[in-house]
């Protein structure tokens, strides 16, 4: 299994929360939920796009980031950016890393992209022009290059 991290800082669009508990059950990662959340767990569409694996998802949820920051103690913190510079593909990813993201609408808070805590600030890269991905399509592509490079550690 993945020791892999993923950290969601104040989700509020429910189907996004939905596919990356899917994607932390299938890939072994941990999905941690830092409040407040756009949305509660009886929400039809958090449901539909993932509660069925809430069971199979190892998922945390902190009351605020300093909470969440000292739950991994010690983790290497990338946080996702548009504003970096160094691509999420350049980083050698190691077991117990911490995949950042920020809200949907608006991404990370200067203040926690450039917390004391976050190893570093990276990218996805795409065309210019172009807002952002999708949170949970960014943390599918993230945690799965984190995976590969560990081996696909777990993986049958």
């Amino acid at each position: 299994m993945s020791n892999l991290h993923i950290v969601f800082d104040n989700p509020v669009i429910p189907t996004n929360t939905g596919n990356a508990i899917r994607t932390a059950a299938v890939t072994g990662a941990t999905l941690h939920l830092i409040e407040p959340l756009g949305f509660n767990f009886d929400d039809k569409h958090l449901k539909r796009a993932g509660l069925d694996y809430h069971d199979l998802a190892d998922m945390q949820i902190h009351k605020d980031f300093e909470a969440c920051m000292a739950a991994l103690p010690g983790a290497r913190v990338f946080a996702f950016t548009t504003t970096a510079t160094k691509w999420f593909t350049d980083v050698e990813y190691q077991d117990g890393d911490v995949l950042l993201f920020g809200t949907e609408p608006t991404g990370l808070p200067p203040e926690h992209s450039g917390h004391p805590r976050v190893t570093e600030e990276v990218r996805i890269p795409m065309v210019p022009a172009r807002r952002s991905m999708n949170l949970s399509n960014a943390a599918s592509t993230a945690v799965y290059e984190a995976w590969r490079q560990l081996g696909f550690s777990g993986a049958c």
